[in-house]
């Protein structure tokens, strides 16, 4: 298959096309306004439909009405305007609905800036919607996984019948990479039927689907949420992931990093080694679930003396990954936010400093 020289954010767009989405909705905000720029184009070429909000709030309530009528649909947004969404994301998270959202993260909080952050690590993974509901989050450190993980969102999410999120940042929705789309990525909506407002007749069912988050009775309301925890449960057990870098033999420093953040981090690896100083990374796929065994077993090396996790925020991840190592050994995080992205000559600089036993 020949690889397309593509922008992110136009990969994105195109993955949700290939992965058999055709329902955008969606409002614009820098820097993931040309998903919107690029689908405005081509869901009418491919009999689809793109929708602009008035507001992403009204974006988030579209996206809950088409769930609920059974159809596969996503949005894409970046960080406050993720926020004005949050409330339907709380009401399709507890009707247990299926749908797909992309933040293409910018520097905040408030307006902030338009550059690229990782900001929204505790808003995607802990604090995304009111009540007891969380989101699959997936964070891609290329286009070409950012297309991977955008086609393998919707059958996830359908698994789950529960948002999924993919969390990006600006340079990924910005640079231009070469991407495929992979043939076997393309699924068709499976069992919607099982919860779709879509008609009795059409599901030849005496059953009536009704789509509410709405439990007045204390009873109900906690079975639900028994239900929706029982869910997360198994995504820990089956929908973790994770990618190593350098951890087969001994280092006195593990790295922790995700998204573009984590090349910079293996850029500055690759430089370490060729001066002998070894140095291991786990780079987390799934922000939740949180990939705890694979951070904790490369910090359980007994070489092992530091951890650092590396974020383009003021220390977020750090939480989890601190959570993980339960005080075997000590967690740093080192990182700057708002556009201004560490570099591999200062992640060296504190490895060694690290490795030198200064702070």
């Amino acid at each position: 298959m020949a690889k397309i020289l593509m922008k992110g954010n136009e990969a994105i767009g195109e993955a949700a096309i290939r992965a058999g989405c055709l329902n955008y909705f969606a409002y614009p905000i820098t820097p993931q306004s040309e998903v919107a720029e690029y689908l405005v184009r081509r869901m009418p070429e491919v009999g689809g439909v793109f929708l602009q909000g008035e507001s992403e709030v009204a974006v988030g309530y579209m996206l809950f009405g088409a769930a609920g009528a059974g159809a596969r649909v996503f949005t894409t947004s970046s960080s406050p305007g993720i926020s004005l969404m949050s409330e339907a994301i709380s009401y399709i998270a507890g009707a247990q609905c299926p749908a797909v959202f992309v933040n293409i993260m910018r520097g905040g909080p408030g307006l902030g800036g338009i550059l690229p952050s990782q900001g929204d690590y505790f808003q995607a993974t802990k604090g995304i919607g009111h009540g007891d509901c969380r989101l699959l989050v997936m964070a891609p450190a290329s286009v070409q996984e950012a297309v991977e993980m955008v086609m393998m969102a919707f059958p996830l999410a359908e698994k789950y019948r529960n948002p999924v999120m993919i969390l990006g940042d600006g340079l990924i929705g910005q640079m231009m990479e070469p991407v495929e789309f992979p043939d076997h990525l393309k699924t068709e909506p499976s069992n919607k039927d099982a919860w779709a407002s879509n008609g009795m007749d059409h599901r030849g069912s005496k059953t009536r689907n009704l789509v509410k988050s709405l439990f007045l009775d204390p009873v109900q309301l906690n079975d639900n949420n028994l239900a929706l925890k029982a869910k997360y449960e198994r995504m820990r057990a089956e929908d973790v992931r994770s990618a190593a870098y350098n951890i087969d033999g001994d280092y006195p420093v593990l790295l922790v990093s995700y998204g573009t953040m984590s090349r910079v981090c293996r850029t500055a690896i690759d430089m370490l080694k060729d001066e002998g100083i070894e140095v291991g990374m786990i780079r987390p796929q799934t922000l939740f679930p949180f990939p705890e065994k694979a951070v904790a077993d490369a910090a359980a090396k007994p070489s092992c003396r530091h951890v650092l996790s590396i974020e383009m925020s003021m220390g977020q991840m750090v939480e989890d990954v601190d959570r993980c190592i339960r005080g075997r050994v000590p967690v740093e995080w080192y990182g700057k936010c708002g556009g201004d992205i560490p570099t591999p000559e200062e992640i060296i600089s504190v490895v060694k400093a690290r490795i030198a036993g200064k702070e």
